[in-house]
């Protein structure tokens, strides 16, 4: 197993800073907003980390931290969905991101991430797939592992595990964090600080950029990446991340194959210490974010808004906030980006889906955390 040293000393402290951000004031209330909102709270779960519509039924998948996923339907309890796999649970680990497979409405197929726990206090990302089963005891039938972090390491930071397929549904793209090591970012031989491009039986997909190393090479993407907690493709296709930073230099970026990102060669923050890290201009052969935040808006997940609830919305970045406590409106300038607006919230916001209808659906990130429907007022 390789050994990746911790560059700079970080407290307990530090590590909670590094995940969640420290909050920054939101620019408008949501009364305020270009767009009145009407908020409605459906449901509360235990510490959320990811919600997914499923296909063709009226039900929705939401993930808690600590092992529980829940199959909900707007007006009914959430029920406890059975087969779900053991977690190592603590820290920024647990149970992770849910998504149906492309041809959910035929195999019922989704796919989980998790971590798992390995030997000499390790542990590490996995990625698995089964089938749901819809009835009176809803459960996960077949769940099998197909693909892992590697190496497994110490510590309980940055895992990333967020999950987008492409949209013509032949590729499973997969984020996988540098686990808080710094150094496995920009080493091609392990899967950390990664963006994946993998079969949807979780094997390397044909053609990636190193695919000619072999092993878990084969599987990368891009690299030089940190602790990607979105991942997603917009209205004309392209894959992108969204990441935090470390004190300050939260990033968007258009993910393109074999591109170096550049953590922790450079970044638009500094090390928790204070100790600075040269910025991305100064490495201008390396990748710079579409726009970055310092200081940081510490984001959970986002999405591209293509309903029709919010017109003037369409193909923007819509960004739930932790640090910035709301929604981070962001619009796309080709290969830039630029923040549009603000919208409070008064709650640290982890997940956010557009649901079938064209609302927004948003999960707080909190031990009680509220699943609220967004519409316009």
């Amino acid at each position: 197993m390789k050994k990746y040293p911790i560059l700079t000393a970080l407290s307990p402290l530090v590590l909670i800073l590094a995940s969640c951000g420290a909050p920054t004031a939101a620019q408008n209330a949501p009364e305020a907003a270009s767009v009145s909102l009407k908020i409605e709270d459906k449901a509360v779960f235990r510490e959320p980390w990811a919600m997914a519509f499923l296909p063709g039924t009226p039900y929705a998948l939401v993930t808690e931290k600590a092992g529980g996923l829940k199959l909900w339907q707007d007006g009914s309890p959430a029920r406890d969905v059975a087969g779900v796999p053991k977690v190592d649970y603590g820290g920024q680990g647990g149970l992770g991101d849910v998504k149906p497979a492309p041809d959910f409405a035929q195999s019922g197929t989704i796919y989980l991430t998790w971590v798992e726990s390995g030997p000499a206090d390790t542990r590490g990302a996995v990625l698995g797939r089964g089938r749901l089963v819809l009835d009176a005891a809803p459960r996960i039938e077949g769940l099998s592992v197909i693909w892992r972090q590697a190496p497994k390491v110490t510590g309980r930071g940055h895992f990333s595990h967020r999950i987008a397929f492409s949209p013509d549904g032949k590729y499973l793209f997969l984020s996988s964090g540098e686990r808080q090591k710094f150094t496995p970012a920009q080493d091609l031989t392990v899967n950390l600080g990664k963006v994946l491009r993998l079969l949807p039986d979780g094997t390397p997909a044909p053609g990636n950029p190193f695919a000619d190393k072999g092993g878990v090479s084969a599987q990368i993407w891009s690299y030089g990446h940190r602790n990607l907690l979105g991942l997603k493709f917009d209205p004309q296709g392209r894959l992108w991340d969204l990441e935090h930073g470390p004190a300050g230099g939260d990033e968007l970026n258009l993910v393109e194959p074999g591109r170096n990102y550049g953590w922790p060669l450079v970044s638009d923050g500094d090390h928790y210490d204070g100790k600075p890290i040269p910025r991305h201009k100064t490495r201008p052969d390396l990748a710079a974010p579409a726009i970055s935040w310092n200081p940081v808006i510490a984001p959970g997940d986002f999405i591209f808004y293509t309903g029709d609830r919010f017109p003037a919305w369409k193909g923007q970045a819509i960004i739930a906030g932790m640090g910035s406590m709301g929604l981070v409106r962001v619009a796309i300038d080709g290969t830039k980006a630029r923040e549009v607006e603000r919208i409070g919230l008064d709650n640290r916001v982890r997940e956010i889906e557009q649901g079938p209808d064209g609302a927004i659906w948003i999960l707080e990130d909190s031990e009680e955390g509220r699943l609220r429907k967004l519409t316009p007022r």
